[in-house]
């Protein structure tokens, strides 16, 4: 049964017209043509499909449409209107810590959705928050890099 749900998407109110049941990733993807939420693993496991949802990095393969229901859920598009989105993105780019690129977007909206919530964070938490992403390219260290820079820029900005 198809249900109106609506979402703010990238800051932007959208009304989706798709059952209640549907991934939200088919819904990204399919309905709103945001081809930045990856498919990977379809089960939550590889983090390829990652978006923020109200401040949380959440996979989309796994979470249902009606638990999307009036929340603010920002994808891989949306990045480049989020201040710090746009460090993480710039670092990623510095740091050329993205090769094949598939899993990229998910890590750069779970780091994004860490470093709003907690600049500072420590190895342990970064860690963790990556944990649940799969990149196979071996850009780790690379990735690694580009965090630490947007850490760095994000305590000079405090410390300024």
């Amino acid at each position: 049964m198809t249900t109106s749900i609506q979402i703010i998407l990238n800051g932007q109110s959208v009304t989706v017209d798709a059952p209640e049941n549907t991934p939200l990733l088919y819904v990204l993807r399919n309905d709103l043509e945001h081809k930045g939420t990856r498919f990977g693993c379809g089960s939550g496991n590889c983090g390829a499909c990652t978006v923020i949802v109200d401040g949380q990095a959440m996979q989309s393969c796994d979470m249902q449409l009606w638990a999307a229901t009036g929340k603010e859920v920002i994808t891989a598009e949306g990045l480049a209107s989020d201040p710090i989105g746009q460090l993480v993105q710039k670092a990623f780019i510095d740091e050329q810590a993205a090769q094949c690129g598939y899993c990229i977007n998910g890590i750069l909206l779970s780091v994004t959705a860490l470093l709003k919530k907690n600049p500072q964070p420590t190895q342990e938490v970064l860690m963790e928050s990556l944990n649940r992403h799969l990149c196979r390219c071996g850009t780790h260290v690379r990735i690694l890099r580009a965090i630490d820079s947007v850490i760095q820029q994000l305590n000079e900005k405090k410390a300024a």
